[in-house]
């Protein structure tokens, strides 16, 4: 089965706190809480193709959003364990965040990603009190 954004959207408006906007100027939508995006649609630019294309890549098929990630740290270690489910572009260089395609991951570790992403971006006491009452933590 292949996911959607409306997989995510339930997934993210699961947590307390969490607000969807549209991006203005992508008129895509994104997922806020706290202190931040914590994942959002992102599909590919025409800066992105054309950078893409001079590395010899392409933009995967299908419908991908990106995830705050726990530093450069966290990122390489999705890109490096999942290599067909989570990719990176020129864009995001440095920046700590993975795209994820949804057509390749499944419900559980979509889930799983969004959790940790959003856990990056609450208060503290928020994540906390969160992770205590789902077991986590």
């Amino acid at each position: 089965m292949t996911l959607t954004l409306d997989d995510v959207r339930a997934i993210a408006l699961e947590f307390p706190g969490v607000e969807e906007v549209v991006d203005g100027h992508r008129r895509s939508a994104k997922w806020r809480a706290g202190s931040g995006v914590f994942v959002w649609e992102r599909g590919p630019s025409k800066a992105d193709l054309t950078k893409l294309a001079a590395l010899g890549r392409e933009w995967p098929p299908g419908v991908t959003v990106a995830v705050a990630t726990e530093g450069l740290e966290g990122k390489e270690a999705l890109l490096g364990s999942f290599p067909d489910i989570f990719f990176t572009i020129p864009h995001f260089d440095g920046y700590p965040a993975a795209l994820v395609r949804l057509d390749e991951i499944d419900l559980d570790q979509l889930r799983e990603v969004i959790t940790d992403a959003w856990l990056l971006k609450v208060p503290q006491h928020t994540a906390d009190e969160w992770l205590a009452e789902h077991g986590g933590g």
